[in-house]
């Protein structure tokens, strides 16, 4: 019943009684991480999910090879990830991702989205317009995986036409994010798979690991912006033994307090 109440809602738009009816069907997460980690449900199909990992698709002024920066990491980055949120959570996640082009008629049925590779990302003022409806209407926008000064000024140009009257500050380490499901109060550096042959876990001139964000008039957080990591890395390379488990930890804790903050915010 609960599934296709948060359906009917979820597709009517109405996101903050979604988010309520969603924080009462989670409350064992939110309340009893230790609990949770014993529960391992049957996977949910995406039409029934209550969860669902969307990648946002955009334009590049760059890609890699064949594939465009977005796709970077897919699909083993969230088939990972979702596996590790059925081991770890109550939520009912789908199976796999799906993906969402900022102008796509569903963009507003789908309340979590991740983008990755923002460095490179060139969003027109149509593009800014929508996104910032998006998640001004309760959408929530995870970016990973850029680094560096030059990445920076990349991202921050397409950003500040989604959002030119509302700063991108640090995020306070008391704020709910770091303390939703898991407490992290070590902030520590994500980095990628490249760590393995060059033994830094920076990239360029990323030597800092910086957790910012945008929030609305309510204080709610819309925007999570991972820079100078990779956590796409941390849930790709989970089973990869070279890639330390400290930092394949972080990032699914990480992604899992995101993943339930957007859910109950």
């Amino acid at each position: 019943m609960v599934r296709q109440v948060m359906a009917h809602l979820i597709h009517s738009r109405h996101y903050r009684i979604a988010h309520l009816i969603m924080a009462l069907a989670i409350a064992g997460v939110a309340l009893g991480a230790d609990t949770a980690l014993q529960v391992d449900p049957i996977p949910a199909s995406s039409a029934d999910s209550e969860f669902q990992f969307v990648r946002l698709a955009y334009s590049s002024g760059m890609n890699f090879g064949r594939r465009q920066r977005w796709l970077t990491d897919w699909p083993e980055a969230e088939e990972h990830l979702l596996g590790g949120v059925h081991r770890l959570t109550r939520v009912r996640a789908g199976t796999e991702g799906q993906q969402v082009a900022i102008m796509d008629d569903n963009l507003f049925d789908h309340p979590w989205l991740y983008a990755v590779e923002v460095g490179s990302w060139v969003l027109d003022d149509t593009e800014a317009a929508r996104l910032r409806d998006y998640l001004l209407r309760g959408g929530f926008l995870v970016v990973d995986d850029f680094h560096g000064t030059r990445e920076w000024a990349g991202f921050v140009a397409s950003m500040q036409r989604v959002f030119p009257d509302r700063p991108i500050v640090d995020i306070s380490m008391n704020d709910p994010v770091f303390h939703v499901v898991y407490d992290l109060e070590d902030r520590v550096q994500i980095p990628g798979i490249i760590v393995l042959s060059t033994g830094v876990t920076y990239e360029r001139d990323g030597y800092t690991p910086q957790w910012r964000g945008i929030y609305d008039d309510q204080d709610r957080l819309m925007v999570v912006i991972n820079f100078n990591m990779d956590l796409g890395d941390g849930w790709e390379h989970a089973d990869t033994p070279e890639y330390s488990l400290r930092y394949t930890t972080r990032a699914y804790q990480y992604a899992i307090n995101y993943i339930v903050y957007a859910m109950t915010h």
